[in-house]
């Protein structure tokens, strides 16, 4: 057994398994709350989210406390199955019968009746990956060709599937992902500035190339301009920010979620938590997430070795930049990238994937000096 693995009896992060918990048990209740009416009315039972929701925790519940049992170095062995399969489910979304389009994006997988969001399962099998190659190309990490192309080119192919799904958001996080992953792993920074001095020109081009991103863009810079249209989730999301004010309306006081607010469940459930809980409410879910951020990254830098440092900031790094480019967007500071709120927003493999992401974490910090 590896040398990391002889301190068996410390516990897990403490304060990252709180800061989790207490992330899932608001989310629990506000999706109650902000998904009742809708429930109600579309399926003839204010409780169906929630029923959902519900077993989508005890799932994730169940694969958190397994991947905290499970010693993190066991995870380089599925880091190559883990990418092929990935590239095989993104290959598979472009079959008509198993790709299911869902708000112009060909992101789930139906496989015999069961279906799940392709690209929440590739984020976490990215991290394994890169954390992996990139312990292994460690003492290449300084030349381009031999420690940075071969990630990169990697990377670049997930990312092009996944643009063709498509999914802009998606494919910046794990570009993002990959250039903090190659600067943890010693990378050169005069590379690193190559890279995102590609990357930039691609980004501007492929908003460019489709108009519904450009039209994102221009709603977010004035949503009132077409406020009807481009603009109304935006409004609509700035006017539960207004009305919530310091301290709320109250819990399931809300009346954004009355059908003004599209899918106030998912995306959009930080706007229901601002009408209801006010300025309050939003600051804890706030501070709670920069816990988490700080947390994990705490957890990366005393783990023993480069994968556990890599794997536990890249797991960070995911869900970090998930809820600040959604609680910005939510807030009109960027525009809105369709990605959901982890721990919060109503989802099954989103949340799955989150807290599996987190037992890792935990299992990471036994092992922390």
């Amino acid at each position: 057994m590896d040398a990391a693995y002889k301190k068996e009896d410390k516990l897990p992060d403490i304060i990252l398994l709180l800061v989790t918990l207490l992330l899932v048990v608001v989310g629990t209740a506000m999706i109650y709350s902000s998904s009742s009416i809708i429930a109600l009315e579309k399926f003839k039972d204010s409780l169906f989210f929630l029923k959902k929701q519900l077993a989508f925790v005890f799932l994730g519940m169940i694969s958190m406390i397994i991947m905290t049992k499970v010693p993190y170095s066991y995870l380089r062995k599925f880091a190559y199955p883990g990418i092929i399969l990935s590239l095989a489910f993104l290959t598979m979304l472009f079959i008509p019968s198993l790709g299911m389009k869902r708000g112009g994006a060909t992101r789930w997988l139906n496989l015999g009746g069961f279906s799940f969001q392709v690209t929440e399962m590739v984020k976490i099998m990215m991290v394994i990956f890169l954390a992996h190659l990139l312990t292994r190309k460690a003492f290449q990490i300084t030349n381009f060709t031999r420690g940075v192309l071969v990630p990169l080119a990697s990377t670049s192919v997930v990312i092009l599937l996944i643009l063709l799904e498509p999914d802009f958001g998606t494919s910046a996080i794990i570009a993002t992902i990959l250039l903090m992953m190659l600067y943890i792993a010693g990378a050169q920074m005069k590379h690193l500035l190559y890279l995102v001095g590609a990357f930039i020109p691609v980004g501007v081009a492929l908003i460019l190339y489709k108009g519904y991103r450009l039209t994102r863009l221009t709603a977010f810079l004035d949503p009132w301009k077409d406020a009807d249209n481009t603009g109304f989730q935006i409004i609509q999301s700035l006017i539960s920010f207004g009305s919530g004010g310091a301290f709320g309306v109250g819990i399931g006081d809300g009346m954004q979620k009355l059908f003004y607010l599209p899918e106030p469940h998912t995306d959009f459930i930080l706007s229901i938590i601002a009408e209801e809980s006010g300025f309050i409410g939003v600051t804890i879910v706030v501070i709670m997430f920069a816990l988490f951020a700080f947390r994990g990254f705490m957890i990366a830098l005393k783990a023993p070795d480069l994968f556990g440092t890599l794997l536990a900031a890249g797991i960070t790094m995911v869900i970090s930049l998930e809820a600040f480019i959604n609680i910005a967007g939510v807030m009109g500071l960027i525009p809105p990238k369709g990605l959901v709120l982890p721990f919060l927003s109503y989802g099954g493999t989103a949340f799955v994937m989150s807290m599996t992401a987190v037992g890792i974490l935990l299992n990471i910090s036994t092992q922390t000096s």
